[in-house]
Parts: structure tokens; C-alpha cells; sequence
């Protein structure tokens, strides 16, 4: 009997030993992926790198890799008017970030928490919107606009951006807020919490990571949104995707001034994401396994 249990525990531990192979492709797998990383991210470096160079530097072949840095290009871009830009990107992308939360939430507590009959038509209906082209609305989106005299308005944008977002967003908290333990909304309901009370102390709370999660893929969508600003604004609205274009031209050189106003697009998104990058990490893996 002694010798039958020494035998199932020394096999139960070599089943938890990682086999020789195994440890043979870890290795391997760790240096595939700072390969990769490495290769996604050398472009990004080249861009800054090249934000810092004379355009007779910038457009050199082959690349000139030993130059003196100067910061003319982010002078240049200031000096054409770039603040005005990237106020209308701060605005049209944090207010309609600010509605998509406030909308998302209370729709996803309804459909995952308190689910009704035809939920699942109700989820498909919000995720089908995304499936049509955005340039297949593009023309009657912009009459509509021409007729309420709101082309070329920020506000135009907010909605869009709004509308854009929503179906992502309240698929994404659905998945959060299923995550909430049922007894601690059963613990609420007994205390006499109502449903903004439970939504505002309890949900809310909880699903945090998740709401940062959701908050910062809607900044990212609404702040790379190109096709809607490109068409629906000209000078009192347009956002930071556009002024980008508007750095290339088809005469001299613009590649040193167009690195350096892409690198300027990229610092918030990028500070938004290091400031949130534990609620992230938290936040996308909350719904990943159910």
C-alpha cells in the first residue's frame, strides 16, 4: 500500500515538472516575442528620431543615422497652428468618451445583470451597427448636417464619435458587470439601495478596471477618427488626424514635420494609456474568462 501511494505521488510530481521540451521552447518563445516587439516597435522610434532631423536630413537615402538633433520641426508644427487642432480632438474625444460611459453603463447593467427576453437581439442589433461602412452613411450623415447648419461644428463630431463608440462599449461592460458577484447586488437590494444607489456605489466601484478599460479604447477610437472629421469639418472643427494630412504637400520636403506633429498626436493617447495602463491590464482581463 506504502509503495502504490510513493508511486501515484512520484508520478503526480513528474506530471507537474515541466518536460525538457518544454523548457527547451520557453526560451525560444520569450526571444520570437521581444522580436516581434522589437520590429513593431522600430518604427515608432524611427518616427521620433526623424521628428528631431533637418528635412534635408529626414529625407536622405540612405538613412542618415548620425545627425544633430534640433527641434525646428516642433516649432514649425506649433507655429501652424496646431493648438487649435488638438483642442478640438480633447473636446470632441472627452465628451464623447464622458456620454459613451454614462450611456454604456446603466444598457449594460440591463442586459447582463437584469436581462430581459430578446437580449441577444438586443446585443446583435447594437453590434450590427458597426457592421455597415462608415462610407456608406457618409452622404446622408452630411445632408442631414447641411440642413440643421451644424457642418464644420464640434458638437456634430461629439455625437458621432458618441454613436460610433456606444455598441463597443456596452458589449464591453456587459462582459465587466457580469463579472460582479450576484450576492452582493442581492446584499444591496435587502440594505433598501436602489438602482442609481447600487450603479453608483457598488457596480461602479467594482467594475472600475473595466470602465478603464472601455473609457480608453473609446479615447483611442475617437482620437485616430479620421473619415468624419475629414469630411464634415474645414476650419472651425477639424481634429488632430486631419491637421496631419494637412502636413503633407506635394511640393519640398515635409517628412522631419510631419514625424514631429505624429509624435505630438501620439503623447496623449500614449500618457493616457501609461497613467491607466493597471486598470487596463485589470480591465481587459476581467471578462476573459468566464
Amino acid at each position: 500500500m506504502a509503495t502504490q501511494t510513493l508511486s501515484t505521488t512520484t508520478a503526480s510530481v513528474s506530471s507537474q515538472r515541466p518536460s525538457r521540451r518544454g523548457r527547451a521552447i520557453s526560451p525560444l518563445l520569450t526571444t520570437l516575442t521581444w522580436i516581434v516587439a522589437i520590429g513593431f516597435f522600430l518604427p515608432v522610434l524611427w518616427m521620433v528620431l526623424t521628428s528631431f532631423k533637418q528635412e534635408s536630413v529626414a529625407s536622405t537615402n540612405p538613412p542618415t543615422f548620425f545627425f544633430e538633433p534640433t527641434l525646428d520641426q516642433y516649432r514649425a508644427v506649433l507655429d501652424a497652428g496646431a493648438g487649435s487642432y488638438f483642442l478640438n480632438s480633447l473636446i470632441a474625444t472627452g465628451v464623447s468618451t464622458l456620454l459613451v460611459i454614462v450611456l454604456a453603463v446603466p444598457a449594460a447593467y440591463a442586459l447582463s445583470i437584469r436581462p430581459v427576453k430578446k437580449t441577444q437581439d438586443v446585443l446583435f442589433f447594437f453590434i450590427s451597427t458597426k457592421m455597415l461602412p462608415v462610407v456608406a452613411v457618409i452622404m446622408p450623415i452630411y445632408v442631414i448636417a447641411g440642413e440643421l447648419r451644424v457642418l464644420d461644428n464640434i458638437w456634430t463630431l461629439i455625437v458621432l464619435y458618441t454613436a460610433m463608440n456606444l455598441p463597443i462599449a456596452v458589449w464591453m461592460m456587459r462582459s465587466f458587470l457580469q463579472e460582479v458577484p450576484a450576492e452582493v447586488l442581492e446584499a444591496a437590494s435587502i440594505d433598501g439601495a436602489g438602482l442609481m444607489k447600487t450603479l453608483r456605489l457598488i457596480l461602479v466601484p467594482m467594475a472600475a478596471p473595466g470602465l478603464a478599460a472601455t473609457a480608453l479604447i473609446c479615447v483611442i477610437f475617437a482620437w485616430n477618427e479620421f473619415f468624419f472629421a475629414l469630411n464634415l469639418t474645414a476650419a472651425q472643427a477639424a481634429t488632430v488626424p486631419v491637421f496631419l494630412v494637412s502636413q503633407m504637400t506635394s511640393e519640398g520636403l515635409f517628412l522631419a514635420q510631419l514625424s514631429a506633429a505624429s509624435v505630438l498626436a501620439s503623447l496623449p493617447v500614449v500618457i493616457a494609456g501609461w497613467i491607466a495602463q493597471k486598470q487596463l491590464v485589470r480591465g481587459l482581463s476581467m471578462g476573459a474568462v468566464k
